[in-house]
Order: C-alpha cells, then sequence, then structure tokens
C-alpha cells in the first residue's frame, strides 16, 4: 500500500474473547528499530478487526485507533527519528501476533509483512538542477 493510504490490519482464526498482542515493527534506512504493540480482545467470533475494536490498556495506545499500530511506533533507543532518503524503496513493516498480554510477550500465533511504499507504479523522478537549485520533480502517470 501507499504510505499515505489508511490500512485495515485484521486477525482472524482465533478463539473467541482471545486476549492477544500486536506487535509492529520497522528498520528505517539507518538500521534504527521502530516498534509498537496494542492488546486487544477477540470478538465472539473469533475474529479481531482494528477499524471496529479498541485497544485494551497497557500498550502504545489504548481506545479505538485503527491506525495505531503505524502511528504510535517508537524508536528503540530514545530520540531517533524515522529516516527515509530513497522514496522509491518501500518500509517494510513486520507485524506479529502474540497469545495473551505478557510482557514479555506469549507465543507467536501469526506474523505478516507488509510493503509501505512512497511513489505509485508509473510515477516518474525527474531530478531538477538549476542554478543553485536542487529538487526532483514527481510526475504522475
Amino acid at each position: 500500500s501507499l504510505f499515505d493510504e489508511p490500512l485495515a490490519i485484521a486477525v482472524q482464526g482465533l478463539s473467541p474473547r482471545q486476549q492477544v498482542t500486536l506487535r509492529t515493527s520497522l528498520r528505517d534506512e539507518t538500521g534504527e528499530l521502530f516498534q509498537a504493540c496494542a492488546r486487544y480482545q477477540a470478538g465472539d467470533d473469533g475474529e479481531l478487526d482494528l477499524a471496529r475494536c479498541p485497544a485494551l490498556p497497557g500498550g502504545s495506545f489504548s481506545g479505538l485507533e485503527p491506525m495505531g499500530l503505524l502511528w504510535a511506533l517508537q524508536p528503540q533507543k530514545p530520540f531517533r527519528r524515522l529516516v527515509k532518503r530513497d522514496v522509491q524503496s518501500p518500509f517494510v513493516l513486520q507485524l506479529e501476533v502474540f497469545e495473551g498480554h505478557g510482557d514479555p510477550p506469549g507465543r507467536l500465533l501469526a506474523q505478516a509483512q507488509h510493503e509501505r511504499a512512497f511513489l505509485r507504479d508509473g510515477v516518474r523522478r525527474v531530478p531538477v538542477r538549476e542554478g543553485r537549485i536542487r529538487a526532483t520533480l514527481f510526475l504522475p502517470p
């Protein structure tokens, strides 16, 4: 998906009302690790849809925050910033589902990777150098 588009996160196949912890992580281009986690309880049907299920207290955030696992990403080392210099390559987001609400997390139940791209297919990148001006022009298809 594109970096500025909403991401729908859902987990299926859980036990009814099962408690789980979801964790996201990514490494930026400098190698810094950023992570966020949230505690949830699956519905009566064993499904967890972050657009409908609020995060429980005790994680990086709480409440109904469908994109919370992305905006709450924090650096492992204090005072680091998320750096993206090459917009032609995506960020790779790791998503993990752990059993329970423990610290450290319980057994790993599922994991997935998702790429967050910055350029839509077909966008042309044109370097601009005119006098002292240095820029990049992005042209849609």
